[in-house]
């Protein structure tokens, strides 16, 4: 931010930073993990990183045809991808051209950790 000058880009930091919204927007928000969650497609790659992390795009999607019977675009995949990373459940490195897929269960301890379920006890 420019030490001296208000214009549009300062003021919305600014009234972003006294609404507190900024600390909504670099948050994993709940919702967001239900939302990828709630596509089966979405849950085979889950059950596919689960299996075997560090699969690259077309590694994943040789698989979901071969194990899942799934037929999707490799473009429909990658976007399936995003929705998979902005949740938080999948983490991405890149090692010279490739890009690696990697699971990431923490937004799930998350979710177990708000609504904890007492264990059972016996009658």
């Amino acid at each position: 931010m420019a030490t001296g000058t208000l214009d549009a880009t300062n003021t919305t930091w600014l009234r972003n930073l006294w609404t507190g919204k900024h600390l909504l927007a670099y948050r994993v928000d709940v919702g967001d993990v239900f939302k990828a969650l709630a596509d089966p497609t979405r849950r085979a790659i889950l059950d596919e990183l689960q299996e075997r992390s560090g699969q690259t795009l077309f590694e994943l999607c040789s698989r979901l045809i071969t194990r899942h019977g799934l037929s999707s675009s490799r473009q429909a995949v990658s976007q399936h991808l995003e929705v998979l990373e902005d949740a938080g459940l999948v983490r991405t490195r890149r090692e010279g051209r490739y890009k690696f897929h990697d699971l990431d269960t923490s937004p799930l301890r998350t979710i177990t950790d708000r609504w904890r379920i007492a264990p059972e006890t016996d009658p």
